[in-house]
């Protein structure tokens, strides 16, 4: 079956996706590194860094879990053990990111040293957690996703492919 070069690219543009969540998230750790050591952003404005990765983060496992890991488990069977895995890792993820948005959210203007660790353990989690995620997503998925064409999936771009809320102005798309 041959398919446009759009569509057969999800499976490339979930990687993209990654990528840009990867440095999303180096640069909030650099940004909550910088804080806590007494250098960087005030409290807020690490709290808004934070929160607006976390959403696209959630944003992202969420159309996974409801849109494309539907779609795969229904054109390809054998892949139900990956995604539900996959599924599992998606509320760990949950989890970690809102440990610390509790976390960030409580920051005092000039923090102690116990609250920085508390704060690096969690992203040094989610960092971990993320990295293995993400390698194993795309080595089990990504053939299958750049096979799919969902009715639709042409015409508007997935939310799992999404950098930015769609209802908010500047919109980036992968």
């Amino acid at each position: 079956m041959e398919h446009s070069g759009r569509l057969a690219a999800f499976g490339n543009q979930l990687i993209e996706v990654h990528l840009w969540l990867r440095e999303e998230l180096a640069r909030l750790r650099e940004d909550v590194d910088s804080h806590l050591d007494g250098h960087g952003e005030r409290p807020r404005e690490l709290r808004a860094h934070c929160l607006t990765f976390c959403s696209a983060l959630s944003r992202h496992h969420t159309g996974e879990d409801d849109g494309v890991f539907p779609a795969l488990a229904e054109r390809f069977p054998a892949l139900r053990p990956v995604l539900d895995e996959l599924k599992r890792d998606h509320h760990l993820v949950s989890d970690i990111l809102l440990r610390l948005e509790e976390l960030l959210g409580g920051i005092q203007p000039d923090p102690g040293p116990s609250e920085a660790r508390r704060v690096r353990a969690e992203l040094d989690g989610l960092t971990a957690l993320l990295e293995s995620h993400f390698v194993y997503e795309e080595k089990r998925i990504v053939a299958a996703l750049n096979s799919l064409n969902p009715p639709g999936w042409d015409a508007a771009t997935p939310d799992f492919l999404l950098t930015t809320d769609p209802r908010q102005p500047g919109t980036s798309r992968v």
